[in-house]
């Protein structure tokens, strides 16, 4: 995925592009197998330089912390996210349509793209939905979110609205709306895995299904009135 997408990231993220050289590739196909395996608290740069052959210097050279590496990371995932929206949907012309096949792409974002060998989308999938939100839930939100941070959330989250306020466009909730389907797809999957009680889907198997399932029923129920 590194070579068929690269998504114009706020280079206020990182210190060099890492798509612009070996090293900087394999620091995020590295990374993102690390945080899945360890978890972001366990992460460090020292372990991840120990993993691709280099030093802690050096990846320093590309992000100033791993905070900033996690953000880049989720925020490219946010980014694949809308251009396969856009993609699957740009001929679509009637809205509860693209709705439909909107859902059914977020409750598909876990699952690997075997085109894309370079990075492992699975388990960036995996990542989100166990850290995304340590992305901004930090005191030097306001800041980052200034320097433009969370652009490709609330890009992504911007066009889904745009199919909102299509369908009905009277409703007044339109971008609560989107960001609560957003994050209810990522955490229903977290529940479905971690918390079952806390999810209504009775095996991993069917989880997806049943979260799509649960995301139209919000979505349709509301904008139907």
């Amino acid at each position: 995925m590194l070579t068929t997408l690269r998504p114009e990231l706020n280079e206020k993220l990182f210190l060099r592009d890492p798509h612009e050289t070996d090293l900087g590739r394999k620091i995020i196909a590295t990374s993102v197998q690390l945080i899945d395996e360890l978890g972001f608290e366990l992460f460090t740069f020292k372990k991840l330089a120990q993993q691709i052959g280099s030093t802690e210097a050096s990846l320093y050279r590309y992000f100033e912390n791993k905070h900033r590496l996690l953000v880049y990371l989720i925020s490219w995932h946010w980014a694949w996210l809308r251009f396969q929206i856009r993609f699957h949907t740009h001929n679509v012309t009637d809205p509860n349509a693209r709705l439909r096949l909107i859902l059914g792409i977020i409750t598909n974002a876990h699952s690997d793209n075997a085109t894309t060998p370079e990075l492992d989308e699975a388990a960036l999938y995996r990542v989100v939905v166990a850290e995304a939100s340590k992305t901004y839930l930090t005191r030097e939100v306001d800041q980052v979110n200034h320097d433009g941070f969370y652009r490709e959330y609330k890009s992504l989250c911007a066009d889904i609205t745009a199919v909102v306020q299509e369908i009905a466009p009277q409703y007044p909730y339109p971008h609560a709306l989107v960001s609560t389907l957003l994050e209810s797809a990522r955490k229903q999957l977290f529940f479905s895995q971690h918390l079952p009680s806390l999810a209504d889907a009775p095996t991993p198997e069917t989880a997806k299904q049943d979260i799509l399932g649960f995301l139209e029923s919000i979505a349709f129920s509301v904008l139907s009135k």
